[in-house]
């Protein structure tokens, strides 16, 4: 009977680890990486399949085109914030980058609309 409960804490501990994405990255510097044209440069043709990926950029690629179907269901709150904050950085300073995210990520302009209602229903400023 101890065995069973084990198991069944377990399984819960796995199913809720799913619910959101892996917090590992949650303290990455994105202010750096976006003021930095080196590093965003790289960020970007990870995200375009222009050229190689950091474990970070693996794991946000792997990840995007769910966060987006989804408005961030899986999100931490962190990521979320990071989210909004690079989304507001593309548009604002990289028109051209975020025409060709949307483009791949977003072709039908849907899903990032619904991201930016429900961060601006949450109360997050977009």
């Amino acid at each position: 009977m101890k065995l069973f409960f084990v198991l069944a804490a377990a399984v819960v501990i796995v199913l809720a680890q799913e619910d959101t994405y892996t917090s590992k990255y949650d303290n990455i510097d994105i202010d750096e990486i976006l003021k930095t044209p080196r590093l965003f440069s790289g960020y970007f043709k990870c995200l375009m399949d222009m050229g190689p990926c950091t474990p970070e950029g693996n794991e946000l690629k792997k990840h995007l085109p769910d966060a987006l179907t989804t408005a961030c269901a899986k999100c931490t709150e962190k990521q979320r914030e990071l989210a909004v904050k690079v989304l507001n950085y593309l548009i604002e300073n990289k028109p051209e980058e975020w025409a060709s995210l949307r483009a791949k990520f977003d072709p039908e302009n849907k899903l990032i609309d619904k991201f930016r209602e429900q961060a601006q229903s949450a109360g997050i400023k977009l």
